[in-house]
């Protein structure tokens, strides 16, 4: 089991989130919002990131409608907000780069 990382100061999370300018703070957690052309490309999205997580050792808290992935990082053994979600936040971003929705994208 991996140890716990410390958790950042609040000047941390707000440096970390000026490199991540999708991102929001939720309480004790990073968030963001994907949306994708279709359903297929969200779950393809997702099961990408599953393996990244998986090898991480850190999942992320999401849901799936349709072509939106709604997302939040936090570390639960440290209570916050840690560098692992700072990480996990911009491997998802990377994995996500090429998955936009066309400007017809619609949720049913």
């Amino acid at each position: 089991m991996t140890p716990v990382p410390p958790r950042l100061t609040p000047a941390e999370v707000a440096a970390a989130l000026a490199s991540l300018p999708a991102w929001r703070r939720e309480g004790d957690a990073l968030a963001r919002e994907y949306v994708f052309g279709d359903f297929g490309e969200a779950f393809a999205f997702m099961a990408r990131v599953a393996l990244l997580a998986e090898r991480l050792d850190h999942h992320p808290d999401w849901r799936n409608v349709w072509s939106r992935v709604e997302v939040r990082l936090t570390t639960h053994d440290a209570g916050g907000i840690t560098e692992r979600d700072v990480v996990l936040a911009r491997e998802m971003d990377r994995v996500s780069v090429g998955h936009r929705p066309p400007s017809s994208a619609r949720s049913p």
